[in-house]
């Protein structure tokens, strides 16, 4: 027996109350999409943790707390440093390029000696080595000057930034703590099917795992050996260029060569051989190596896509989410798999004929 039409109507207006909510509600919370992120990554992340504790006997809350304030010493105020030194650093440099005339002009001159024919074919285009260093001078400047005028909005930036990540580790304290909680009144209330939803929570929980293990530790790895390196070979700024590489660690098939090898290459022309060599020996058998010798270790078993799917969905996670595409575009990636895969395991098997049935069961 059919429903009446009223109460049908009611329950088509009710359901449509509901999207409408929950879209405005998710829309609202669209401008803190990074805060909700990386509390639900450092969630993830600090559950091993969390679960150690309570059976050490820690109370769910101390144990939260505890994760939370791990997650800070670990995690954040490192950040903060590295933000610091690199703004100092970054500082410095545009004030050493700006501020010393000598500076550019013994860059030039020294690969001009190193490779004449180079600088030869250049001009040929207009690149004499006099508009070379007009350009380097300006561009200097200009950088210096931007810098200058907006020191108070990198203040309010850094204040943001300080902000951010106190509501972070706030909503990261109850992700811990009730995190089962949550996840038991999604299952309840998402409509797919409680088995479905289990798959793509644990999908999830993997892939994320995996991308702060397999990307994440192994680029800051590449970049901190990039940055030891350049320390040690007195090559300027080495906390920048080593957070460069560390960025550049995170976009498949770039990688950090993309500054250590033009940089081995500028010492070996202006005479430096043995620094030279030294990093390019370094770069190619402890940097590049890194990679290869990480993240089977760190990553393991995880759920892995396959690497031109790794590459596609980081870039586009890049240009859709920024910075945190990195791990929110393989996690996306990860998603469609999994939900494809779903729909060819119970969907695609009711066009299967009964033998066909009978061969899947059998193997």
């Amino acid at each position: 027996m059919s429903a009446p039409v009223s109460t049908r109507f009611e329950d088509r207006a009710f359901l449509l109350l509901l999207a409408a909510t929950t879209i405005l509600f998710f829309w609202m919370l669209g401008p803190f999409f990074n805060i909700i992120f990386w509390a639900v990554v450092i969630g993830l992340l600090s559950r091993p943790l969390f679960v150690f504790l309570l059976r050490r006997g820690l109370g769910p809350t101390t144990a939260s707390l505890l994760c939370v304030l791990t997650s800070l010493v670990v995690i954040v105020v490192p950040c903060v440093y590295l933000f610091y030194t690199c703004a100092h650093e970054i500082s410095q440099l545009y004030a050493r390029l700006s501020g010393d005339a000598h500076a550019l002009s013994d860059i030039v001159e020294r690969l001009r000696q190193a490779v004449p024919g180079a600088l030869e074919w250049l001009g040929r285009f207009g690149y004499t080595p006099d508009g070379i260093k007009a350009k380097l001078s300006e561009q200097a400047v200009k950088v210096s000057g931007i810098l200058a005028s907006n020191t108070v909005a990198l203040g309010s930036i850094t204040v943001n930034l300080v902000v951010d990540m106190a509501m972070m580790l706030y909503l990261a304290f109850f992700l811990v703590r009730d995190g089962e909680r949550f996840r038991a009144l999604l299952i309840r209330a998402l409509p797919f099917g409680d088995h479905r939803e289990e798959l793509l929570f644990r999908k999830f929980a993997e892939v994320l795992r995996a991308t702060i293990k397999g990307s994440v530790l192994v680029a800051m790895a590449q970049g901190a050996l990039g940055g030891i390196i350049f320390a040690l070979l007195d090559i300027r700024a080495p906390v920048l260029w080593g957070v460069v590489m560390s960025l550049l660690s995170l976009i498949p098939l770039v990688g950090a060569g993309l500054v250590w090898v033009p940089v081995a290459v500028y010492l070996l022309l202006t005479g430096d051989i043995i620094s030279g060599l030294v990093l390019m020996a370094y770069g190619v058998f402890v940097i590049g190596l890194a990679d290869n010798v990480l993240r089977p270790l760190l990553v393991g078993r995880d759920t892995k896509l396959p690497d031109f799917m790794v590459l596609l969905s980081t870039l586009g996670g890049f240009m859709m989410f920024g910075m945190d595409g990195f791990v929110s575009g393989p996690l996306l990636a990860v998603f469609f798999v999994t939900v494809w895969q779903i729909f060819m395991d119970e969907f695609a098997q009711g066009r299967q004929t009964p033998a066909e049935k009978q061969e899947d069961l059998a193997a």
